[in-house]
């Protein structure tokens, strides 16, 4: 493509790194969103410039591993907060994970450019956004799924509005995803040619879309307290600062006015307790509330009062027997349902749990090589067995995502049972200055594409109170101890992306290659045939 720049064309690796790493600048924190629009468009065109299939390809690798490495940096910092490995392994997993996760943008640049073939930039763009939402979509499952970080991510615009994540509901994310490739890379080819009056109005509409005001969200009736202690990610682990926390978390929930029903929600790590009963002794013996679950109980209920229900994060057990004395020899981690009398009205276990955090693959050949997983303890996390509606009768009808599963599209609601809102407690604490808020964006893109409010509690922020369309309606910025009172927002009827879920995704896959397609036809019949 001769209208490329010459040291474009001479570079193509160096380029495919630096575009790479201009995309991931439209995430949060820095939500830069026409550097990550304008390098996906300008990687497009050194795409389809690429001479072969093969070097497409590697141009889509290069580019995905500074791509990854840049969003994923917060990574690096969970390993400062673990002893069992050198922190410094953290900014090796960085980029030896994008290596990985870079494959992806590589099948879905390769995959254009071997459908094009003969074709212009319109084919080519269109198939490349084909090729990301297979991609994203594979990504997401694929050896149990790697989802952080959808490109989609960088059209959220700020907390106070719903950006370009208003087509969510009529996408889905990956499918989004894949349109905003698309629109790059003819936006890039509309400027390559000099169309400026097509690329003017289409910048000047995205730019509309992005900033378009919310407007006012409808009120719910359920009040709710949202809880975040700020405990210190160093010491949410030791013993000697159970107590401590538990009085800092319980100062924050008490009533501050009498009143009929109140949801009150702790974050993930919210209780150092275990809280039921059936286990050796011994373990109850190494938390708080004098070793005694039913003492644990009671005092949470007396700290959240009368007509109050809780929903915290918290930690069970599997007990079996080995060498003759029970043990543990897993646990779960879940959210606990309490009422106002300390009993126990339902729990959840999380489902999607993160490989070398909460379990070590190939435990026995890894382990004595030394590698350990980044959470405390000894024993694997348990997997559940995926999303669940709890009815809490009065206090309406949760669904529970814990931390990391809040980030998989189409996978946080159980279809077949609709719940009112999603409870998102995490333990943000490990994740930097990129992490969280990039957890609280793709909390929006659930709450958007499902139709359903999100509320998040977090141990150190960002906490939030997220409404059916992705706007952040209340927030508890990072490293403060503070609560949110307000009312958990409607639910919306459901949504397209909620009654089909991937189909749709997979369905706006196909009209963006049928669309390829199509243009391709009608290029080589004005051609005569000949490309």
């Amino acid at each position: 493509m001769d209208a490329l720049p010459g040291f474009v064309r001479r570079h193509p690796g160096a380029m495919s790194l630096a575009l790479g790493a201009l995309a991931a600048l439209g995430f949060p924190p820095l939500g830069l969103w026409p550097f990550s629009l304008t390098a996906m468009g300008v990687f497009a065109l050194l795409v389809f410039d690429s001479p072969t299939i093969r070097a497409a390809f590697l141009r889509g690798w290069l580019f995905g591993v500074a791509h990854f490495t840049v969003t994923n940096n917060w990574i690096a910092t969970a390993f400062t907060y673990q002893a069992e490995m050198p922190a410094i392994l953290g900014w090796a997993a960085v980029p030896l994970l994008s290596l990985y996760l870079a494959v992806y943008p590589g099948l879905a640049a390769g995959f254009a450019k071997a459908l094009a073939r003969g074709g212009g930039l319109a084919v080519f763009a269109l198939a490349l956004g084909a090729g990301w939402v297979l991609g994203e979509w594979l990504r997401s499952w694929v050896f149990t799924g790697y989802a952080w970080g959808p490109f989609s991510l960088s059209l959220m615009g700020s907390w106070d509005r719903p950006g370009l994540g208003a087509l969510l509901p009529f996408t889905g994310t990956y499918a989004l995803s894949g349109l905003a490739v698309a629109a790059s890379a003819l936006l890039a080819a509309a400027a390559l040619h000099h169309r400026w009056p097509v690329l003017g109005i289409s910048v000047a509409l995205l730019a509309a879309g992005m900033h378009w005001p919310a407007g006012q969200g409808r009120e719910g009736v359920l009040p709710v307290t949202l809880v975040q202690p700020n405990l210190r990610q160093e010491e949410i682990d030791d013993p000697s600062k159970f107590e401590s926390q538990f009085q800092t978390i319980a100062a924050l929930s008490v009533p501050r006015e009498p009143q009929s029903r109140r949801l009150v929600l702790w974050p993930e790590s919210g209780v150092p307790d275990y809280l039921r009963d059936g286990y050796p002794q011994r373990y109850y013996d190494r938390m708080t509330a004098a070793g005694n679950p039913a003492f644990a109980r009671a005092r949470i209920g007396s700290v959240i009062g009368e007509g109050s229900f809780l929903l915290t994060g918290a930690q069970d057990l599997e007990i079996g027997t080995v060498d003759g004395r029970e043990r543990a020899t897993g646990a779960y981690n879940v959210v606990t349902a309490l009422d106002a009398e300390g009993q126990i009205e339902g729990s959840y276990a999380k489902a999607h749990l993160v490989p070398y955090g909460e379990y070590l693959p190939m435990r026995a050949l890894l382990e004595p090589l030394g590698a350990s997983r980044l959470v405390a303890g000894t024993i694997d996390f348990i997997p559940g067995p995926g999303p669940r509606s709890l009815d809490l009768g009065d206090y309406g009808r949760a669904g529970i995502q814990i931390c990391y599963e809040i980030v998989f599209s189409g996978e946080v609601v159980d279809r077949s049972d609709r719940p009112e809102y999603i409870f998102n407690p995490s333990n943000d604490g490990w994740f930097g200055a990129w992490g969280p808020p990039q957890h609280l964006g793709q909390a929006r893109m659930r709450a958007a594409e499902e139709g359903l409010p999100v509320l998040r509690a977090t141990t150190t922020g960002i906490s939030a109170i997220v409404d059916a369309r992705g706007v952040v309606r209340d927030h508890i910025g990072r490293n403060v101890a503070d609560r949110i009172d307000t009312l958990v927002p409607p639910a919306h009827a459901p949504t397209w992306f909620a009654r089909l879920g991937h189909w749709l995704t997979l369905g706006w896959g196909l009209v963006l290659l049928a669309a390829s397609l199509v243009v391709m036809q009608r290029l080589r019949r004005y051609s005569g045939g000949n490309t």
